[in-house]
C-alpha cells in the first residue's frame, strides 16, 4: 500500500514531525510504503528554481500512484500545496485522511470546510500528547478503513 503524506515541509521541525509520522505508520502497517515528497530532489538539490517543474511533476505524478492520501491539515489554514494535492485527490475519488493535531479552532473540526469536506474521514488529535506512535496507531485504523469503504484491501 502506498501513502502519499501531503503537507507542510518547510521548516525542520515539519519535515522532521513528517519523518517521524511516515516512519510510525510503515512501523505499524506491514508492507505500507509512505511517499514524503519532502524527499523529491534533483541533483541533490532541495531549492533550485530551475527544478520546481520537475518536482511540480513528481509530486503529482507519486500523488496519483498512491493508494491513499494524509494529509496533515495543521495551522491557522492548510498548507496551499496541501490543498492543492487535496483536490486532485478528491477529483480522482482516492480515500483522503485528514490529520489535525493543532488545537486552534476554524470552521469545521478545526478545519476550513472544504477541506474538511474532501476528507474520508479526519483524525483530530491534539498536539499535548507529542506521541507519534499513538497517533499512527488512530491513523493506521482510518486508513484501513477507508480503503476498505473504497473496494481497496486495507
Amino acid at each position: 500500500m502506498r501513502i502519499y503524506l501531503s503537507g507542510p515541509l518547510f521548516t525542520e521541525a515539519e519535515r522532521r514531525w513528517n519523518r517521524q509520522l511516515a516512519a510510525a505508520l510503515e512501523d505499524r502497517m506491514t508492507g505500507a510504503e509512505v511517499i514524503l515528497p519532502q524527499d523529491f530532489t534533483f541533483d541533490n538539490s532541495f531549492n533550485d528554481p530551475r527544478d520546481f517543474p520537475k518536482i511540480f511533476e513528481t509530486c503529482l505524478r507519486t500523488l496519483r500512484e498512491a493508494d491513499v492520501v494524509v494529509a496533515v491539515l495543521d495551522g491557522p489554514d492548510v498548507d496551499s500545496g496541501t490543498a492543492l494535492e487535496l483536490g486532485v485527490a478528491y477529483e480522482r475519488g482516492m480515500p483522503i485522511i485528514g490529520v489535525r493535531t493543532d488545537y486552534r479552532e476554524s470552521q469545521e473540526r478545526g478545519v476550513n470546510l472544504i477541506v474538511a469536506q474532501a476528507c474520508t474521514e479526519l483524525l483530530r488529535s491534539m498536539s499535548f500528547a507529542e506521541d507519534t506512535t499513538l497517533l499512527a496507531k488512530d491513523l493506521a485504523a482510518k486508513i484501513v478503513a477507508a480503503l476498505r469503504r473504497a473496494g481497496k484491501t486495507g
